[in-house]
């Protein structure tokens, strides 16, 4: 479900800026930058939330929240209001992620936690492949409904949920963690995010002082996580090198992921005039090949190292990004100019994310599976919003196609360097060190590595 309404949305933009007076691309962003700035500052604490209490109960709720915000936001009379209600819904995307992958790995042995986190990483760009089309279906008859969609998946996933999850949480009965911590990272992030939006529209003046304040509050809460006796993101954590690596790896990795889609959806439907049902078809070819690949891959793991497989992927992304902004005119020729790169990208994706994230959390104590988890989706949730972000920086308002291209092309060499810097990141994944058994201070080996 989570999937699924990422992917709508990217391809229902277009029709709700028309929705709304044409509403500029700067404004419409924030439906998809808001849900990620508080999905990405609460999937921590409610990962620690859920860990503490129940996983399952975590779950349940967030999918519940998720599900009720989705009504609001088909029923939003306003832009702003369609971004409230994407507050809330991110809210109860930030409850279920870090539970759901909780709950997997609580009743896994460790030897079989990063074949476990591969599936789950597959399963999710099976439904990111399913997305586009769904979307492309429903927004041609209305944006409305890419969130309607929404209400029976979540009535079903409840009902079947309750009677067959198990129970799972942490024994030991921590606080849930820094609250003020939360705060200075939600405005660090959406400071950031704005300043970034905002460059060519403000002020040059205005636009430094709120990236100044952005980076300065993310700092303030780098500094009290350091200090406080229960942070948001433990630094103990941070010290397994393979947990760090994949954090840094996924957020650098999910700044062009994120540009590169959105790039490629509003180039076929305002250069191309693709409908938003030609653009989700368009766009599945890629993620279908995410789990063929991932799966494909995993017999090669015992025999190539999971960190070389990772970084292969960036950079193979990296080529078909190159490719495809080289390719690209003004006539659509999809066939010879668009799918074979973003045919070659899934490959690359499958390659890389599902190792990214099978790194980062199979190698953790289980108290913490849940909170490993969140702290790596924060990474790309953060990485998200600075590549929207840096998409809309970049490509101001253009004019004329000369124009239009030539900013494109900016963001295509952007996030080329992006996948670059991720694959050699990806490559600090390899020999992960044992994980800390109590937090915060490392105390014990983990069981195995991944």
């Amino acid at each position: 479900m989570g999937s699924l309404d990422l992917f709508i949305v990217n391809v229902a933009f277009t029709r709700i800026s028309a929705a709304f007076g044409d509403a500029p691309l700067s404004r419409v962003s924030w439906v998809l930058n808001g849900y990620a700035i508080i999905f990405a500052a609460l999937l921590v604490p409610l990962g620690r939330f859920a860990d503490r209490y129940d996983r399952k109960r975590g779950f349940l709720l967030g999918v519940a929240v998720f599900t009720v915000a989705s009504l609001g936001c088909a029923a939003a009379p306003s832009l702003w209001l369609l971004i409230v209600f994407r507050l809330v819904q991110a809210a109860g995307a930030a409850m279920l992620t870090p539970a759901s992958l909780g709950l997997l790995l609580s009743v896994l042995p460790p030897e079989k936690r990063a074949g476990a986190v591969r599936t789950w990483a597959a399963t999710g760009a099976l439904a990111a492949a399913v997305g586009p089309v769904i979307g492309g279906l429903l927004t041609s008859v209305s944006w409305r409904w890419v969130f309607l969609v929404n209400l029976p998946i979540g009535a079903v996933v409840i009902a079947v949920a309750a009677k067959i999850l198990p129970g799972s949480r942490d024994e030991r009965g921590e606080r849930v963690p820094d609250a003020l911590g939360t705060v200075l990272l939600t405005a660090g992030i959406g400071l950031v995010s704005l300043g970034m939006v905002q460059i060519g529209t403000w002020s040059a003046l205005d636009t430094v002082l709120t990236l100044g304040a952005g980076v300065l509050a993310c700092g303030a809460f780098w500094l009290r996580s350091l200090r406080h006796q229960n942070p948001l993101v433990e630094p103990a954590l941070l010290r397994v090198r393979s947990f760090a690596w994949a954090n840094a790896t996924a957020l650098v990795f999910s700044i062009g992921f994120a540009a590169n889609l959105l790039a490629a959806i509003l180039w076929m439907q305002q250069v191309w005039h693709y409908s938003a049902l030609r653009t989700g078809l368009a766009i599945a070819p890629g993620p279908v090949v995410v789990p063929l690949v991932t799966e494909l891959a995993g017999r090669f793991a015992k025999r190539v190292p999971p960190a070389r497989l990772a970084a292969l992927g960036c950079v193979v992304i990296a080529a078909s990004v190159l490719s495809q902004g080289l390719l690209l005119g003004r006539t659509p020729h999809y066939a010879t100019e668009l799918l074979p790169g973003w045919f070659v990208g899934g490959i690359g994706v499958g390659l890389s994310l599902p190792y990214m994230l099978g790194l980062a959390t199979a190698n953790l104590p289980r108290p913490r599976l849940a909170t490993g988890s969140a702290i790596v989706n924060m990474s790309r949730q953060v990485g998200s919003v600075l590549g929207v972000s840096l998409f809309v920086a970049l490509i101001g308002a253009p004019l004329t196609y000369h124009a239009t291209h030539t900013v494109f092309m900016r963001v295509w060499y952007a996030i080329v360097v992006c996948m670059c810097v991720s694959a050699a990141t990806a490559l600090g994944m390899a020999s992960p060190e044992p994980a800390p058994a109590e937090a915060p201070a490392p105390t014990a080996p983990a069981d195995q590595e991944a």
